[in-house]
């Protein structure tokens, strides 16, 4: 049987999660890639977005671009590792599927009052590494997208997205998730400042299950926008509902 013959529908989107984790690790322009592995950049956008399939011409060009495989997902045996290390949170598996699927994320703008910063982000089970990893796509500022691994420990019932890059790190924590699955806290990373300062900030972020959000919009929804006043709504819930606190 062929590869094309085997492959899943879930396989597929386990193909398009790793090719967004690695454009976010490595910092890539979608367009650049697409150059890079000789492909259309609509050809690219079509695969990632599912509407239409990978052929394994496809993937072999852009693992070459990224130097890295796309397939260790496809490949991985189903008896690997489902209990995340100690470190994580030591989750099981079976206990954690309910988290796992594309989310629409929220967050305050950093650079305009009253502006909400969309994008969006796929939380999958890695069957190579044992644990939860997440991946963030569509921002319009793709060299800032992150990817990296989710810890969910039993004491404090918090999800935790967590990137590190030498050292460095960027942290959303999530309270526990409501009847919705939607989960709402606070992103705490770095802003750049004046010259080449880096400046910690923190704001609001919300998750909500792509489903859920009729024609989603990405980007920066700025006050007045079309879909400013929904997309506000659903993030003041981290505050009003006291997922998260900002004090000074």
């Amino acid at each position: 049987m062929g590869y094309q013959g085997f492959m899943s529908d879930f396989d597929n989107a386990s193909v398009a999660f790793r090719l967004r984790e690695e454009i976010a690790r490595q910092r890539l322009s979608r367009a650049g890639l697409a150059d890079a592995a000789r492909l259309s950049i609509s050809t690219l956008e079509k695969a990632l977005s599912g509407r239409r399939r990978f052929t394994l011409a496809t993937i072999v060009r852009l693992e070459e671009a990224l130097g890295a495989s796309l397939r260790d997902e496809v490949e991985a045996e189903p008896t690997g590792p489902t209990l995340a290390p100690a470190e994580m949170g030591s989750y099981a598996r079976a206990a954690v599927d309910w988290i796992e699927g594309e989310y629409l994320t929220l967050r305050a703008s950093f650079g305009e009052e009253n502006a909400v910063y969309a994008y969006r982000t796929d939380i999958r089970w890695s069957a190579a590494k044992g644990h939860l990893v997440f991946a963030e796509s569509d921002r319009v500022d793709a060299t800032f997208q992150q990817a990296g691994f989710v810890s969910m420990p039993h004491l404090s019932g918090h999800t935790y997205l967590m990137t590190s890059e030498g050292g460095q790190y960027r942290m959303i924590m999530l309270g526990r998730a409501t009847r919705e699955k939607r989960m709402f806290g606070l992103l705490s990373t770095l802003q750049v400042g004046q010259g080449s300062q880096l400046v910690p900030v923190s704001c609001p972020v919300a998750l909500v299950p792509m489903e859920q959000i009729a024609d989603p919009v990405f980007g920066l929804v700025s006050a007045g926008d079309a879909r400013a006043e929904e997309y506000r709504g659903v993030l003041e819930t981290a505050l009003e509902g006291d997922y998260c606190r900002l004090r000074q």
